[in-house]
């Protein structure tokens, strides 16, 4: 019995250790998170109408990671991991906000900062998909209709959608044009304390080296029968660091359901092996025509390979915080495939990316794939084992009656 009872916890040992190693070790890192809008400006001096500069201050064991969130140019969201507790942010407003950028948003001390990306929303292309392929690759230029610079949209006020116990914020920009008048470019943005995953989905994995961003496009009026749109993305970070799109794929599509793959803008440092020496923007290529996200609603989306670009974008944001040169790469995103319902059929189109530094989450195979493989794996084997016991068992039978002994 004890023989037994032995086997038992083994094989027990051995499952949980299984689905440990298929799961992986529940992201532990925790920080201490707060939001403060426009840091540094004190009344009476207030921002103009449309100018928006959230901050997130994200404190860990032994280092900070601040996260602003800026609407003043093209929408932007700056990354800066330092490796002080006590680091922060100084805005020069008077320079900002005269667009005498250079040098106006800083890090102090300058010496603590460790890493510094950007990722910046700047243009929504429309074009005509004239031959329903959702291909913009295939079209002549003819196709693409002027496009929406998101520059020179007009910005709700953020303070009115900052959730300071959730930490999260929805910012919001429309075109004086008639294409806009009833619709809006949105970002709904969430910084986290720990690890998790979002109900919704695509219910994208994050951690508290990670915020996320929801887009959508809400309610435009397409100038032609048969539009699609894509949209453009510029990444920005210092000299000296790698510009890749890894794209991941899986068995496992419990959290998203149909999405077998998750694409990764990469930069990691050339000069260092650290993986905390590097940012990424994460996401899966699916994009939803409704707000409440379900299947019948899915569609994908894709990349181009990203471009290095000879300037930086016109982010007040990004202009203001790298003083020094940097690298810049854009990149399109297009959404739908062939024979898919134009815009015009919903009106609507969502899609989350996460952006972060050090390792990227990663999916494991959850419990209940794992059980569903012991399950379609198990029971043949059972099976096999089983029977070929049972066939030893008669053959041995047999052979002990055909050979009896003669008198």
């Amino acid at each position: 019995m004890s023989t037994a009872v032995a086997r038992c916890f083994v094989s027990l040992f051995f499952i949980l250790d299984c689905t440990n190693g298929f799961m992986g070790n529940e992201d532990a890192l925790r920080r201490k998170v707060s939001l403060e809008l426009n840091p540094g400006l004190k009344p009476p001096s207030t921002a103009p109408p449309g100018v928006n500069l959230l901050h997130v201050r994200a404190v860990g064991d032994n280092d900070t990671l601040h996260i602003l969130l800026c609407s003043l140019g093209a929408p932007a969201v700056l990354l800066v991991h330092t490796n002080s507790t006590e680091s922060s942010v100084h805005v020069d407003w008077a320079a900002f906000l005269s667009h005498n950028y250079s040098g106006s948003i800083q890090m102090a001390p300058k010496s603590s900062v460790q890493y510094s990306s950007a990722l910046v929303f700047t243009r929504v292309w429309e074009y005509d998909d004239v031959n329903n392929t959702a291909d913009p690759q295939d079209l002549p230029d003819s196709s693409f209709l002027q496009p929406y610079e998101l520059q020179n949209f007009t910005w709700a006020d953020l303070n009115k959608s900052v959730d300071y116990t959730h930490h999260t914020a929805q910012l919001c920009g429309r075109e004086s044009s008639a294409v806009f008048s009833n619709g809006s470019f949105c970002l709904n943005f969430s910084a986290f304390e720990s690890h998790g995953r979002e109900e919704a989905w695509p219910s994208l994995l994050h951690n508290a080296n990670s915020s996320q961003l929801r887009v959508w496009l809400d309610h435009m009026t397409p100038r032609t029968n048969k539009s699609r749109f894509a949209l453009e993305l510029h990444a920005v970070s210092e000299e000296g660091f790698q510009n890749r799109v890894d794209v991941h794929r899986s068995i496992d599509d419990e959290y998203t359901p149909s999405i077998f793959q998750v694409s990764q803008w990469m930069f990691p440092s050339a000069n260092s092996t650290s993986a905390s020496t590097q940012g990424y923007i994460q996401w899966k290529p699916v994009a939803y025509r409704k707000p409440m996200p379900v299947l019948e609603d899915a569609t994908p989306c894709r990349h181009s390979q990203p471009v290095h670009l000879p300037q930086a974008p016109p982010s007040g944001l990004v202009l203001a915080y790298f003083t020094q040169q940097a690298s810049t790469h854009g990149l399109n995103l297009s959404f739908s495939m062939a024979g898919d319902l134009f815009y015009s059929s919903t009106s609507f189109l969502s899609w989350t990316v996460l952006v972060g530094i050090g390792s990227p989450p990663a999916d494991f195979f959850s419990l209940l794939v794992i059980v569903i493989m012991a399950v379609g794996l198990g029971t043949p084997l059972t099976l096999i084992l089983v029977g070929g016991v049972y066939v030893c068992i008669q053959k041995k039978k047999q052979d002990s009656v055909a050979y009896e002994s003669i008198n």
